[in-house]
């Protein structure tokens, strides 16, 4: 497939713009139609919303506040009224508002501040807040805040009034590939090569949002899917494309011909980027496991943008490379190899040097590794999920504005309202009794309605505050139970908190899903049971430490101020389940990528000291800048705006860059070279049970050349330091072009070694020793014996392909 796509390559670029901006053509033609099913069957808050839809049609939907506050005199002022109440009726007369509740009627002198300076009206709409159309909340605002000036402050407030104050979207995506793309150019010194990983990225973005819009017309998908699809999709679209290149760069550079170096790197990294994208979907598909129908839509549209990308990256971007030929090189490059041939395959400097201390300090490195993650992991102790509401909002915004102003007229508590909903007439007792309950800043009963009461209670805490928690499970466990009553507490801050404990409940459920999942896929793909079970403990590890990481800068606020956000409070419920699929996806990348190459070495070597070596010297650069790519990404939704979404964000980016800097550069390495060979074991009775689905291509067949059946020979010669030192107790290994080992000795005393060779052709041959690095060259064998001394030098690896 990549050699037709490398020599069709104009087809298919034409085939993928014509998909782009055929689906985007259709996209925004028909329009969105992302549908926020939010639904908890089976809690308390649920139950009180459901008598609230039967009892009061009219005001079973979202209740959002209007709120204004004068600077000189009262809001009892004609002047004020004057320009107050014919904005609140016409609001009232709104289609799909249900009524307007305002302080100037016989019953809203509680809607008025003690000190009269502050007062809200409540506007309740015909269906909640996710239901209720943009254009109808942008008039609400509008009509509201017309009426202020001139020493009145109208703010509005409310899930509702939220959906109208986001930010303008796509500058967190703008940033984050700008960011991308210097580090791109950074790590490849090429315009072309730079740009390639972008391209797939946004091929693999846009059909996938487009899809996704296409797809919300005939089921339901929320509109976080779409920002997800772009946080995922950005991410692993840029990794991919940089894993393929950097192989095919790498060809090039010894001296493949273009197509030929597209070819084998789609046929090696190219078969890991699929098993990744497997990986990433399978841990995206976990979340069905949480029975939470709102998630279906964005596990669909998540998983869709992800498998385009994958697709972009094994058949775009060889059409691509094929445009490009030699200029995916920089141009120094490019000379170089034109004076001076093909490079000699070999890692050296700082990934050569990490790799060779990992291998002689495993133990060191692997401890100190463990002692940072659990430092980080600490503060996961003390997580407490919760909701992020209105006063985590910027400053600027009027949805923040309202809630500071409500907090200052009336108390924090009126922020988050509970509503008792009994079945039934409630009496005076049950109200006496809220009322004298701790936590309880004040109790109202609203007349019965088709035997339902309302009774709304007002906390003396903020909504985010642990006492207000408290205070629900009193309602719940104590107060109406003791009254003898009907009755379920609901309100926002209630569902909110059943949200996050039927989280907390499922969570075990989800986690062990995903691994289990991913446990097979790696244990299929290495044809080992340590490999995977390690992956899964990494796993575990670094979602651990990131979540230590969102505790102590959302929770106890540590950098707040620095990344400009609001105050300190709860995580948001949804964000494990969110967070730990794309954890769990994007670590299980770099697994597949590290651990690929070390299987490519141990299947052709047996050595595992060199398999866990070269992979990790060949694999931690780009899996360094693969990582600091998604840190970039991830960072920059930041600057989104919305509280959720840097939260997601900052997580994110912790995650990966512990997983890619500390586990998959130090810990993975360290506990490979400590396991030994056992890290390749597996059964012999799972080994023929197993389908086989390798990660690297089929091995070749041993190539001799044309004399193959000639006499048998040998390679002798003496291995030697730069000083002409003998290197005793050398491991020499002579291998066919194919990988196959042929033989394999130790160096003696003199550094003098002999291998055997079954005829004439060409061969690798490998020379490595403990307290150096290692190299690997062709040798060219006749029909005589062939003489071939190696040098060896510290901090330099040879890789064997």
């Amino acid at each position: 497939m990549a050699r037709w796509c490398y020599r069709h390559r104009l087809v298919v670029l034409l085939l993928w713009v014509v998909a782009l901006f055929g689906l985007g053509a259709a996209s925004s033609s028909a329009g969105t139609n992302y549908a926020e099913v939010f639904s908890l069957p089976n809690t308390d808050s649920k139950r009180a919303y459901d008598l609230m839809e039967k009892a009061f049609p009219e005001r079973a939907g979202d209740t959002d506040t209007v709120v204004w506050k004068v600077e000189e005199g009262t809001v009892r002022d004609e002047s004020v009224r004057s320009r107050i109440e014919p904005a609140l009726k016409e609001i009232g007369a709104m289609k799909g508002v249900g009524e307007v509740t305002d302080p100037y009627g016989a019953r809203g002198a509680a809607q008025i501040s003690k000190d009269g300076r502050i007062a809200y009206a409540q506007v309740t709409f015909a269906e909640q807040a996710n239901a209720v159309p943009k254009e109808l909340v942008q008039d609400v605002v509008d009509t509201a805040q017309d009426a202020g000036g001139d020493g009145l402050q109208v703010e509005l407030g409310g899930q509702a009034i939220t959906r109208v104050q986001e930010p303008p979207t796509g500058t967190a995506e703008i940033v984050g590939i700008l960011a991308a793309a210097v580090v791109l150019f950074l790590a490849f010194g090429s315009v072309f090569a730079m740009l390639l990983p972008i391209l797939i990225a946004l091929f693999g973005v846009g059909t996938g949002l487009f899809s996704t819009q296409l797809i919300s017309h005939v089921t339901n998908v929320p509109e976080l899917a779409s920002l997800l699809s772009t946080l995922i999709g950005l991410g692993v679209g840029i990794d991919y494309a940089l894993f393929i290149v950097t192989r095919h760069r790498k060809g090039i550079l010894r001296g493949q011909d273009p197509e030929e170096a597209a070819v084998t790197a789609l046929n090696t990294s190219g078969r890991a980027v699929l098993f990744a994208g497997g990986t990433v979907c399978i841990a995206l598909a976990g979340m069905l496991v949480t029975n939470l129908r709102f998630l279906d839509g964005v596990v669909i549209g998540t998983s869709l943008t992800v498998v385009l990308s994958v697709l972009a990256a094994v058949t775009l971007l060889p059409a691509l490379l094929g445009l490009l030929g030699h200029r995916v090189l920089s141009r120094r490059q490019r000379r170089r190899l034109a004076a001076q041939g093909p490079e000699v395959e070999r890692a050296s400097g700082l990934a050569a040097r990490w790799s060779a201390t990992v291998e002689h300090r495993p133990r060191s490195v692997a401890a100190l590794a463990v002692v940072v993650m659990a430092v980080l992991a600490l503060p996961l102790l003390s997580l407490r999920l919760g909701t992020v509401d209105q006063g985590n909002d910027d400053a600027s915004m009027t949805t923040r504005k309202a809630y500071d102003l409500l907090a200052e007229g009336f108390g924090p508590g009126f922020n988050g309202p509970l509503q008792v909903v009994v079945n039934g007439d409630s009496g005076d007792s049950l109200v006496a009794t809220i009322k004298e309950t701790e936590g309880v800043a004040q109790a109202v009963s609203a007349p019965p309605a088709n035997g339902v009461t309302v009774i709304q209670v007002v906390p003396t805490t903020s909504p985010q505050a642990k006492e207000t928690d408290q205070l629900i499970d009193t309602l719940r466990d104590q107060v109406i139970p003791d009254a003898g009553v009907r009755a379920h507490v609901g309100g926002v801050t209630a569902v909110s908190k059943d949200f996050a404990s039927v989280t907390a409940d499922r969570l075990p459920y989800f986690i062990a899903t995903i691994i289990g999942l991913g446990f097979v896929l790696l244990l299929i793909a290495f044809r080992s049971v340590v490999v995977p079970l390690t992956a899964a403990l990494m796993n575990l590890i670094a979602a651990a430490a990131s979540f230590g990481v969102l505790v102590a800068i959302f929770q106890w606020g540590w950098g707040l101020d620095l990344l400009g956000l609001g105050q300190e409070g709860p995580i948001a419920a949804f964000l494990p389940i969110i967070m730990l699929s794309l954890l769990f996806g994007l670590s299980m990348d770099y697994q597949v990528f590290l651990v690929s190459r070390m299987h490519e070495e141990w299947v052709h070597t047996r050595d595992n000291a060199r398999a866990v070596r070269v992979g990790l010297a060949e694999t931690s650069r780009v899996i360094n800048s693969a990582a600091l790519i998604m840190v970039c990404v991830f960072m920059a939704f930041v600057l989104s705006g919305d509280y959720g979404a840097a939260m997601a964000g900052v997580g994110l980016a912790a995650a990966v860059a512990l997983d890619a800097f500390i586990l998959r550069t130090a810990l993975v390495p360290a506990a490979m070279h400590l396991l030994g060979n056992s890290n390749w074991w597996l059964p012999a009775w799972l080994e023929k049970r197993l389908p086989h689905l390798a990660v690297e291509p089929k091995e070749e067949a041993p190539s001799q050349g044309p004399a193959a059946e000639g006499p048998a020979s040998v390679v002798h010669g003496l291995i030697r330091t730069a000083d002409g030192e003998p290197v005793p107790d050398a491991a020499v290994t002579l291998l066919s072009a194919g990988g196959r080992q042929l033989d394999r000795v130790v160096s003696l005393a003199d550094g003098s070694y002999i291998v055997s060779v079954p005829g004439p052709g060409t061969y690798l041959l490998a020379a490595t020793a403990s307290s150096y690095g290692s190299r690997a060259r062709q040798v060219e064998v006749g029909d005589g014996p062939l003489v071939c001394d190696v040098e060896l030098a510290e901090g330099e690896v040879d890789a064997i392909n």
